[in-house]
């Protein structure tokens, strides 16, 4: 005996529409003459929109479904409808690949965009506005690296990359103290983490209290009643 696997049987172009509809497409496109093809194929197409109600959703859904019979037919099927024949080229039309920008971090956890801000830090002439500009940055880049690294960072370590990055151009004032950031803020998981941890040992205590007093009873419980 034969077994018929799907591994055997040929590729459903639409699987939304399933393989009975597949095969009722094939038939339609066999017949001999158009009417019978036109009757046909007006019977499937309502049969489409009932498997696929969700479609009735979307504007000009009747001629979405003719356009399905068409794909489904691989573009083979002769029929009238009243809704133009879609272009094969046009469904099989293949996007150009996207190119992948290649462009070199020096600090990965600071990311690009506070290197943009730098150099657009570097364009301003006020130099109020430009200090301000500077402050923001260097911000920026606490909280982003305590984001990535899940540690504490001293303000001097921020000032010194800012220098880096910005070849000496960009320098925080002596008085200016930056932001505090908080990991537990910054990193919500860890906080997580602990609070799970905290609720396991008091769920492990409260087990062995439990515990603990079933005990007790039972040895109180082995003497004579009066």
């Amino acid at each position: 005996m034969m077994f018929d696997y799907n591994t055997t049987r040929k590729k459903l172009i639409l699987a939304e529409y399933g393989r009975n509809v597949q095969n009722m497409v094939q038939y339609i496109c066999s017949l001999p003459t158009k009417n019978e093809r036109n009757r046909y194929a007006q019977v499937v197409i309502d049969l489409m929109g009932f498997l696929n109600p969700h479609l009735r959703d979307v504007a000009d859904f009747k001629h979405k479904l003719w356009d399905h019979l068409h794909i489904i037919s691989n573009f083979k099927i002769d029929v009238d409808s009243s809704y133009p024949k879609p272009s094969e080229d046009a469904i099989h039309f293949k996007p150009a690949p996207l190119a992948y920008p290649q462009q070199r971090i020096k600090y990965k956890h600071y990311g690009k965009m506070v290197e943009l801000m730098i150099d657009k830090a570097k364009m301003i002439d006020n130099p109020e506005r430009k200090q301000q500009m500077v402050k923001m940055i260097a911000n920026t880049m606490k909280a982003a690296y305590v984001a990535w690294n899940k540690d504490t960072v001293s303000d001097e370590t921020i000032i010194k990359d800012l220098r880096e990055l910005s070849h000496g151009e960009l320098q925080l004032q002596d008085n200016v103290n930056l932001n505090r950031v908080d990991v537990r803020q910054v990193n919500p998981s860890n906080r997580q983490q602990r609070s799970s941890g905290g609720n396991k040992n008091r769920q492990n205590n409260n087990r062995n209290n439990s515990s603990a007093n079933n005990r007790g009873r039972n040895n109180g419980g082995g003497g004579k009643r009066y």
